[in-house]
């Protein structure tokens, strides 16, 4: 899109952007609300300023940064600490180290870091920071800038930060940087310095590894001077569509820069926890308007092949069925904008928007937008500690996005079957970790991977032959109800599940991500008509049998869990419950035998399915 026509397409939207971040401002102030020291639950609040002359010459910036930061905790806080990702991208940083003596290394990051020039690395570098005015001591160690403060932060306290702080982008490595594979001049994701959260686990620093994140929910302002052929996008709504290029003679001569050929960009976000920015002199930019008043943006090369342009094209429509799947199966789409972004090294979820890579075919480019679009409910808005509980993030994600694309492609197939493959991979290596691991702390990154993506996955799809199919979709829609805008944990999907059944399911949250332990039942015996059957494995399960008799018909079983204390909602006959201790269940059926099979849904993780079916010979 040329200059001319940019000014006037953002003339025609700007009245429709300015009204949409009116009707989403009340958004904003609903983490406030919820969060006072005097109730049971709280959660700190932080609002963003900040303005940004970006060289697109030399990849270096400077910012000015306000945050006010709001202490909803119960307790006074003598330090706050800050995330400076960027300086990840240094040869030596632990990202690099780590890379260098794993395993199985990310494809994307290997060695590259440590081959990185002083004009090719990243870094944050923090010139000036005051605590109400006042010059605060700061000392940057790795990826973490650690404050002590000069007077605590009280609880209910609301206290400003300003900072003054030199940038570089590094090289596109792992998520964020320049010149990406694909061309693209900035992917702008962990680009800032954000303030640490702090939660009734304490403060969350961990160094960056290029893994998961954790942030503080808050309102953004931001501006960005860039060169003026660049194209932008990304978090938050456009402020200045028909003026940009205005204001930036202020940030000029605060940051004592000298004059350029610029326009500023001026973007608000209400009620998020992160901001990215993807920029490139070469974007197209498509706008999609869907009938419920969200607009769908779309930011890709014009110098893509033919095939990948018109996969593009293809994609819009799809990416709003999409927003209307994810809506109606977990909750509605807060937000009036969201953007599919092409950038990073893959796929990568950020506030009201996403970042992919762009030359796919068109199946991969849905698939890539289906799951980081997902990541908006599971993470976005149940802004889970993706740190401590990639699973929830991963898994979940994996979970709603696999049964999207089965329903909008048509794909006829078991949406979560791939789930099971990998999950069973790493039980017969010998390779799995409990779900409970810090994300960074895998052994190797197939462990993560499966543990994060798949078993978490199977948390979900294992719901339904537990409780239940409906009970599980209507535990998503509650979950999504109680704890959007919030930060849940573990017992809060557990909790929500619960509700809706009516079924215990501490059991399982404890069995499935605490421990090891697998499942594994089999057929022991058939005689007659007596059914005997063994549970080989350590984890208990509710077990679903189909019986087919000698005379050709069929009858099908509940057994429940004893500790289940009820069970889901079933045409099959409810049988006596099965505790959990005893190895082995007996009962009889009312007609001799042919055959017996346990869970013909495969939705059970049984890591053997050899000893599920039983032929009478």
């Amino acid at each position: 899109m040329n200059t001319i026509m940019k000014k006037i397409f953002f003339a025609a939207v700007s009245f429709l952007m300015i009204i949409s971040c009116a009707q989403t401002k009340d958004v904003s102030k609903k983490t406030a609300s919820m969060s006072s020291v005097n109730n049971g639950y709280w959660q700190q609040h932080v609002d963003y300023t900040m303005d940004i002359d970006m060289n697109v010459n030399n990849y270096q910036y400077k910012g000015i940064q306000k945050v006010v930061y709001t202490n909803n905790s119960p307790d006074k806080l003598n330090k706050v600490f800050y995330h400076l990702y960027f300086n990840a991208f240094q040869p030596g940083s632990q990202m690099d180290v780590r890379s260098l003596n794993i395993k199985d290394p990310d494809r994307r990051v290997r060695d590259r870091i440590s081959k990185l020039n002083d004009n090719e690395i990243g870094y944050i570098k923090v010139n000036s920071l005051k605590q109400n005015g006042t010059e605060v001591r700061h000392e940057t160690v790795g990826t973490i800038l650690e404050v002590t403060l000069n007077d605590p932060i009280e609880a209910g306290e609301s206290v400003t930060f300003d900072m003054i702080f030199d940038a570089q982008v590094p090289i596109q490595i792992r998520r964020s940087g320049r010149n990406s594979k694909e061309g693209v001049a900035l992917s702008m994701s962990q680009w800032y310095p954000k303030m640490a959260e702090y939660d009734f686990q304490g403060w969350h620093t961990p160094p960056y590894i290029a893994r998961e994140f954790h942030g503080i929910w808050g309102d953004f302002d931001v501006t960005i001077h860039i060169d003026k052929s660049y194209t932008l996008g990304g978090t938050g709504y456009l402020q200045n569509p028909q003026e940009i290029g205005h204001g930036y003679e202020d940030v000029t001569k605060a940051l004592n820069l000298p004059s350029g050929d610029k326009l500023s960009w001026h973007f608000k976000a209400p009620n998020v926890h992160d901001f990215m920015w993807g920029a490139d002199p070469a974007y197209i930019h498509d706008v999609l308007k869907m009938d419920n008043g969200i607009d769908l943006h779309f930011l890709y090369k014009k110098t893509l092949a033919s095939e990948y342009l018109e996969n593009w094209k293809k994609l819009q429509s799809k990416t709003a069925d999409l927003m209307t799947y994810f809506s109606e199966n977990i909750g509605q789409y807060p937000y009036k904008q969201y953007s599919v972004i092409q950038g990073g090294d893959g796929g990568m979820e950020y506030a009201m928007s996403t970042l992919i890579t762009g030359e796919r075919k068109f199946g991969s480019l849905f698939g890539v937008t289906a799951h980081e679009m997902a990541h908006t409910w599971f993470q976005f808005l149940l802004a889970t500690n993706e740190s401590l509980h990639p699973w929830m993030d991963e898994g979940f994600t994996s979970y709603i996005s696999n049964k999207a694309t089965a329903e909008i492609l048509e794909t006829g197939a078991n949406p979560n079957a791939g789930a099971y493959r990998g999950y069973n991979y790493v039980v017969q290596n010998n390779i799995e970790e409990p779900l409970t691991t810090h994300a960074d702390r895998y052994h190797i990154n197939t462990a993560y991977s499966v543990a994060s993506y798949s078993k978490g996955s199977i948390f979900l799809s294992q719901l339904e032959y537990i409780i239940g199919a409906e009970n599980t979709a209507k535990g998503i829609k509650k979950y999504f109800t109680d704890f959007s805008f919030k930060h849940p944990t573990p017992n809060d999907i557990k909790r929500s599940m619960e509700k809706v059944s009516g079924i215990h399911l501490d059991w399982y949250l404890n069995e499935w991500t605490q421990t090891l332990h697998t499942i594994d039942y089999g057929v022991k015996s058939v005689e007659g008509n007596r059914i005997t059957l063994e549970r080989i494995g350590k984890m208990p399960m509710p077990i679903d049998i189909e019986v087919t008799y000698k005379d050709g018909s069929k009858e099908r079983f509940n057994i429940p869990l004893r500790i289940m204390r009820g069970n889901k909602p079933t045409s099959a006959t409810v049988i006596e419950d099965w505790g959990w201790a005893i190895p082995t269940y007996s009962f009889t059926t009312s007609k001799d035998i042919k055959s017996v099979v346990i869970d013909k849904s495969n939705l059970m993780a049984d890591i053997n399915d050899e000893n599920n079916v039983f032929e009478v010979k």
